[in-house]
């Protein structure tokens, strides 16, 4: 698999402003995981499937990282940013021969999270399975060690192993040892790229909180990923707006469950219901799914008395978008 190019990073869901950079906890998610999994491998085959999540984990590993290393010495510490990796994993120097001059490192994720995704979706694979949290560990070293750090699993509890543990390194040491499946994972990571897209996103994120005003209820952001669509409601005008667009757009032919996002909206019984009437009724036209996130006390009573209910209703926008990749895999392959 090539890689990905700067301007092409957003259709995976990192532009600056995609749900999946702002919502990286669903990436650790069980059941969002085993309908990634699952989507990947259906769209793109094992092989390209498993470079696409090292390369989306690397990516959400060293935006993590590079947040945690700026932040180091702030007074008052922002508390957005990870003291430490989201993914849990444990580490030790190797004391196998390695040279001693180079980063070389031992290690496992004890919460197994993605090994048993793997077998919820897709049964026992044939090899190591856990390539999103390969991902996410190279990005994370490669974020906090400045140095290029490849993390490649060795051994996977999803295919019978004691544990999913794995080994890291530097890339040239990769490099070294002449190992393809090393040197093709190389490939897929170009790690300068990378790493100048993630800092370049932090810079216009944080330059963009310290100078802008509070969001313009009129700029909602539809995102699209796949099958999943996701409309933040910032006003029933902005969604109407959105909503026509949506119409006219290629990639919602694709679309088969839609989260919509009331995080901090308040739904009137008028024309905020009425507008969320609309909403349903194009999904239903779609033939798609809705899902509502996020609803707030003050609006439970109005969404209850829709005549269109959406399929499901979330409190967390993390787990609505979670089930909705749940959902849409589940339509594609029914038992």
């Amino acid at each position: 698999m090539s890689p990905i190019p700067p301007d092409a990073i957003g259709v995976f869901g990192f532009d600056p402003e995609a749900v999946l950079l702002k919502e990286p906890g669903i990436l650790l998610d069980p059941h969002f995981l085993s309908a990634l999994h699952a989507e990947l491998r259906s769209e793109l085959g094992e092989s390209e499937a498993n470079l696409t999540l090292l390369q989306m984990g690397f990516l959400h590993g060293l935006q993590d990282a590079l947040r945690a290393v700026q932040t180091l010495g702030s007074q008052p510490r922002d508390s957005r940013s990870p003291a430490g990796p989201s993914l849990a994993f444990r580490l030790r120097a190797r004391t196998d021969g390695a040279n001693p001059g180079a980063i070389s490192l031992n290690g496992l994720w004890p919460e197994r999270i993605e090994a048993s995704a793997y077998l919820a979706a897709l049964g026992e694979p044939e090899h190591p399975a856990c390539f999103l949290s390969a991902g996410y560990t190279s990005g994370w070293l490669t974020g906090t060690l400045e140095a290029d750090i490849l993390a490649l699993e060795s051994s996977c509890c999803s295919c019978g192993g004691d544990s999913c543990s794995f080994t890291a390194q530097e890339a040239s040491a990769w490099r070294e040892s002449g190992d393809p499946a090393a040197n093709k994972v190389l490939d897929a990571l170009p790690f300068a790229v990378f790493r100048s897209f993630v800092q370049a996103n932090l810079d216009s994120r944080c330059d963009h909180e310290s100078t802008s005003n509070p969001v313009d209820p009129g700029s909602s952001v539809v995102h699209i990923w796949g099958p999943v669509m996701v409309i933040p409601f910032q006003g029933a005008e902005a969604v109407m707006n959105a909503v026509e667009l949506i119409g006219r757009d290629p990639a919602a032919r694709e679309v088969s469950v839609v989260v919509l996002d009331l995080s901090g909206a308040v739904i009137d019984e008028t024309y905020g219901a009425l507008a969320l009437e609309q909403v349903l009724e194009l999904i239903e036209a779609w033939g798609a799914e809705a899902i509502f996130a996020a609803v707030s006390p003050l609006s439970e009573a109005t969404i209850a008395d829709l005549e269109r209910q959406p399929l499901l209703i979330h409190k967390d926008l993390a787990e609505a978008i979670a089930a909705a990749f749940q959902i849409a895999n589940a339509q594609r392959h029914p038992s």
